[in-house]
């Protein structure tokens, strides 16, 4: 080939990257259009594994004690239950004692709204406000039966689909607790049997990181929902165990999910107590997301897990723009085991990496030769 039609090194290079990235990105569309597709089944085994992370260290615990493994299991299964029950029966207990009070808050407040928009800035006149209220009715109203019956049947599907998706996820993680072990080593003989050693153990690098985060997710959200619970009682705030019990949950999305629904707790303050104690309680709420984000998240997360925090607020969007709720649920513990392998492999190849990401022989000022720039 003459020197005039050769390519140009930019552009060879450029052209190697090029098609290897599309390969990687179509090898990951598809992977997560099959996820997606079996989601029915993919969701629930994924919550699965989250609670065998978080209580497989209690059965290794009794097993030790002497326990057969499946007892252990069942024993560990049926604490999983009895608490899911409780935690649901005392919040139901909360909302029917205290349903009374909220709705009569609701009623007082709809009409102090009315009073301030009729003598407030807004001026409205009787006439006004009766053909707001009658518009809203007509919309309520012509909804029609058809939609109602959709509606229900909507209802019907997404709790039939939960119900499932719950004994899905609980038989899971009975048979993950219980031979998790040989479960793991049948996926393991699925490779070559060159990369078997490395395959298995970047599992169980995955598999450390994994509970690390459950862990350390469990106390962050416990703390987050003390926090705010104790601070909704002691404002007067009505249902304080449903607030904090909400919290708790919204906690498992890192960051975010705290305060996202502390906002619950501010909306009930501000429907039965009014806008001051709705202030407050939002103060309270953001005191609360500050000491998890400044002190707890870099504690534990970040010497656990060793994620950047802006890495959980980019898996978290990501998440969510994928698959939900459910995306930002599963996108942060992904992440965590994709960085301890990672790391895993960085040490198997006799370059571990630092806390800043530069493998240990390179300093943090230096430059990078040439070739790995």
């Amino acid at each position: 080939m003459s020197q005039r039609y050769q390519v140009p090194i930019g552009v060879e290079i450029a052209t190697a990257w090029a098609w290897r990235l599309i390969v990687i990105a179509a090898a990951g569309l598809g992977l997560l259009y099959l996820l997606q597709y079996f989601s029915e089944i993919t969701v629930p085994i994924t919550i699965g594994l989250l609670g065998t992370a978080l209580t497989i260290g209690f059965v290794d615990w009794l097993e030790r004690r002497g326990i057969p493994r499946l007892l252990a299991t069942i024993v560990v299964a049926i604490l999983m239950l009895v608490g899911l029950v409780g935690l649901v029966a005392l919040v139901g207990q909360q909302l029917s004692t205290q349903f009374d009070e909220l709705r009569s808050s609701v009623v007082a407040g709809i009409g102090e709204l009315r009073d301030w928009a009729r003598n407030g800035p807004l001026g409205l006149s009787d006439s006004d406000l009766n053909r707001y209220v009658t518009e809203v009715q007509d919309a309520i109203s012509g909804t029609g039966r058809e939609a109602v019956l959709d509606q229900a049947t909507a209802v019907g599907i997404s709790l039939a689909h939960f119900v499932t998706g719950f004994f899905i996820a609980l038989f899971a993680s009975v048979f993950f607790l219980w031979e998790g072990d040989r479960i793991w080593a049948w996926v393991v003989t699925l490779f070559p049997r060159e990369a078997r050693a490395k395959v298995n153990s970047s599992g169980n690098r995955a598999w450390e990181s994994l509970t690390s985060f459950v862990r350390a997710t469990v106390l962050v959200a416990f703390v987050d929902a003390l926090g705010i619970a104790l601070g909704a009682w002691l404002l007067g705030v009505p249902l304080t165990f449903a607030v904090g019990v909400i919290v708790f949950l919204g906690a498992f999305v890192p960051i975010i999910g705290a305060f996202a629904s502390g906002m619950i707790a501010v909306l009930v303050a501000l429907v039965a107590q009014g806008p001051w104690t709705a202030l407050f309680m939002l103060l309270v709420v953001i005191g609360v997301q500050q000491l998890e984000s400044h002190v707890l998240q870099p504690f534990l997360m970040g010497r656990l897990v060793a994620v950047h925090p802006l890495a959980i607020i980019a898996a978290i969007a990501a998440g969510i723009t994928v698959s939900g709720v459910v995306g930002a649920l599963v996108a942060v513990p992904l992440v965590a085991c994709l960085n301890g392998v990672v790391r895993h492999l960085a040490e198997q190849a006799g370059n571990p990496l630092q806390e800043d990401g530069l493998p240990e022989d390179v300093p943090p000022d230096a430059e990078l030769p040439a070739e790995q720039a």
